[in-house]
This record gives structure tokens, C-alpha cells and sequence, in this order.
């Protein structure tokens, strides 16, 4: 997010000299994306972010592709991912191509014991279901039903949940999440038009700074493999930062719907993007007010995008029949559009109570093995009268 931020003690000056109460120098820490072109934050540990102790074995959590060429119409389950206490283990990927995976996860234990970095993805988690904080060097995040967390590359954090009951839609992106480029200014500001403002967005708070050495178990993510790192500082010893490279959030309760006299097409609900897909959320929202306006959408056929749509509450007016947690992927090739009846019984309708993500990847996703393990094999089938 292209906003500056910062939190605890800093020099008045970068790169000078900056030393603890003891006469010690603290660790700077330059933290750039793009090499030394795009965003960056400048960080200030009790101890340089260097000190390794050991690195055990790596295993992977590569996806296995089960599922890599189709063309149909098809459903999966969601809430039948079993909960897992571990949270790497409760990541379940489900849809993959080389722009994003997309996984589900239900973890029921905080993660107290380990710490985890993506060094090769900015992740974006979706909380469907508990709240928690999250914790990272930066300072804290509260979230709750509704929140995207937004954790840029490279960031280490843990999630701390209130409760067992948690459901996580979870995007990683490897290149970075932004916000729509229509929606700002040459100065990075969020314009008069956009369906949301900086002042809905969740930054860190609370910084605490652990001045702590021992053992510090980081599970590092990369290329599909996880490296467990034991570091002998703790990794939130921030003393303070400032920049614009930080993890936040946004509610999906704070999207304002646009709206129309006819019909929108679905880009008026992006809330993000990547390169090579957009994330959009779909809000309660006032129907379509010309009087002989169809609220329902038309049919469509996706020429060059995927569609996937992930249900999160409410009734959908195109759709007979959905589930919470369900995943609808709607490939490239073929066309789809609103199930029989719906549309006439749309119309006269004044608003709707819908809540959803929706992806359009740019290229085709590839099915996990996970994946068909939840899928509705008759989906397909559910546009026949």
C-alpha cells in the first residue's frame, strides 16, 4: 500500500549512526522490493537480522498437480477442508498457475512455537471465519471476519487466533499486490472514485520490541520447499521503522459498492491486483434502478480469464444453490452465466445481501490433487432446467 507509515523510534536521519542506551549501534535494515526501485521500509533491530544458528532439512509443500489441462465448469467444497492445528499444515492449495496459488486453510492453534516467512510470494488472507492478531516486527493487526490480510514478501509474522474456529481464503501472489491503478492518482492517493479510502485501511499498531536471544524456529518458505532456520535473536526486535513496505488490512465490510441505472460488469468490484489477475469483492449493494433493469447477470463467455468465485455469505440471485466456503471455477473457453429461473425471479429485486471474492486469473489454473478431493463432480451439470 503506497502510504507512509511508521512506528516506534528512528533517527532523524537514515543511515547515521544510532545507537542503544549502552553505546551499542542498533542494525539497519534496508527493506526493498524491485531491487532499490519500488517501495521500501527502513528497519531498526536490537541485532543484526543475520544471525543463523542452524538450518534444518527443507520439505515441501509443493502443490501436486492433478488437474492440469480442463475445460469445465467446477465446484469445490470448501468447508470440507478438515481443520488442522499446525498452520503450514492447515494450508491446503487447491488452484495454481504461475502467477498465484490459491489455498484454503482451517488452523485450529495459534502459531506460538515457530514464525513464518514467504520470501518468494506477497499473500493476501482472507479471514472467513474467527479473529486474532496478527503479529510482526512492524507492530500488530487485529483482524476479524472479512479482513484481507495483505503480508507483503519477506515479511516474518505468526497468527494468533482467539479460538479453534477459523477459515482462511488465502492468495499468494508472486509479484506484488496493488491497489487498482484506475483508482489513483500519479501521487499514489486513492481517488474521489474509488470504492474504498486510506482511511479504511488497517496499518500496524503497537509495537512491541523483543530484546530477546535464544532459539528462534523461522519457517522460511521458497520455490515450494520450507527451510527451517534457527535464529538466535528473535525476529521482532524492532526498536522502530518507517516506509511504505508494511502488512495491512482491509475489511471487505468496508468495500462501498458501485452501482448503476443497468447491470455493472464485474471489474467495478476489484479491490486488488497482481499481474496476471485481479481480486474483486462482492458486497451487499442497492440492485440496478432502471425500471426495466435485470439485476441478474447476464451470460457471459470468458474468452481469455478464469473466473473463480469464493462464497462467503448471503443469497446469490444467479445461483440456486450455494454453500459457504464453496468455490465456483468457471474456466477460460466456455460460457456460463445464471442458473434456470433465477433470472426472472431477479427481477423487481431491490438489493442484494451477497458477500464474495472473486479472482480473474489472466492464465489458466491448473487443479490440485486436494482439489479434486473436494470438488462436486456434477457441477457442471447444474445449468439444465
Amino acid at each position: 500500500m503506497p502510504l507512509y507509515h511508521t512506528l516506534g523510534v528512528i533517527p532523524p536521519k537514515r543511515h547515521t549512526v544510532y545507537r542503544k542506551p549502552n553505546g551499542d549501534l542498533y542494525a539497519e535494515e534496508l527493506v526493498s522490493t524491485h531491487g532499490f526501485s519500488s517501495t521500501y521500509s527502513l528497519v531498526y533491530h536490537c541485532y543484526p537480522p543475520t544471525l543463523v544458528k542452524a538450518i534444518n532439512e527443507p520439505f515441501s509443500v509443493e502443490p501436486i498437480i492433478a488437474r492440469a489441462k480442463h475445460l469445465k465448469h467446477t465446484s469445490l467444497k470448501g468447508f470440507n477442508v478438515k481443520p488442522t492445528a499446525d498452520y503450514i499444515e492447515s494450508r491446503v492449495p487447491v488452484l495454481v498457475n504461475n502467477d498465484l496459488h490459491i489455498s484454503l486453510a482451517a488452523p485450529t492453534k495459534s502459531m506460538t512455537d515457530y514464525f513464518y516467512k514467504n520470501s518468494q510470494a506477497d499473500e493476501v488472507i482472507f479471514v472467513h471465519e474467527g479473529e486474532g492478531i496478527l503479529k510482526t516486527g512492524y507492530g500488530e493487526i487485529p483482524f476479524a471476519y472479512g479482513d484481507y490480510l495483505v503480508i507483503p514478501r519477506g515479511i516474518i509474522y505468526q497468527l494468533h487466533f482467539k479460538d479453534e474456529n477459523n477459515r482462511l481464503f488465502i492468495t499468494e501472489s508472486f509479484s506484488p499486490i496493488e491497489t487498482p491503478r484506475r483508482y489513483r492518482n500519479h501521487f499514489g492517493q486513492l481517488m474521489e472514485h474509488s470504492p474504498f479510502c486510506e482511511r479504511d485501511i488497517k496499518r500496524p499498531q503497537n509495537l512491541q520490541t523483543h530484546d530477546e536471544s535464544g532459539d528462534f524456529k523461522i519457517m522460511i518458505k521458497k520455490e515450494g520447499l520450507i527451510y527451517p532456520y534457527i535464529y538466535g535473536t528473535h525476529p521482532f526486535d524492532f526498536i522502530g521503522w518507517d516506509g511504505y513496505h508494511y502488512p495491512w488490512a482491509f475489511s471487505i465490510h468496508d468495500f462501498e459498492p458501485i452501482t448503476g441505472r443497468v447491470h455493472q460488469p464485474p471489474p467495478i468490484h476489484q479491490t486488488f491486483e497482481g499481474a496476471g489477475f485481479v481480486i474483486c469483492s462482492f458486497v451487499p449493494r442497492m440492485y440496478d434502478y432502471h425500471p426495466q433493469a435485470i439485476p441478474a447477470p447476464y451470460h457471459h463467455s470468458n474468452v481469455d480469464s478464469d473466473e473463480i468465485l469464493y462464497y462467503v455469505d448471503g443469497d446469490f440471485m444467479s445461483r440456486k444453490s450455494v454453500e459457504k466456503g464453496q468455490i465456483t471455477l468457471h474456466p477460460a473457453g466456455i460460457p456460463h452465466g445464471p442458473h434456470p429461473g433465477t433470472v426472472e425471479k431477479s427481477i423487481g429485486k431491490t438489493e442484494t445481501k451477497e458477500l464474495a471474492v472473486m479472482i480473474d486469473p489472466f492464465r489458466p489454473l491448473m487443479l490440485t490433487e486436494q482439489a479434486l478431493a473436494l470438488e462436486d463432480p456434477d457441477y457442471y451439470k447444474s445449468w439444465l432446467s
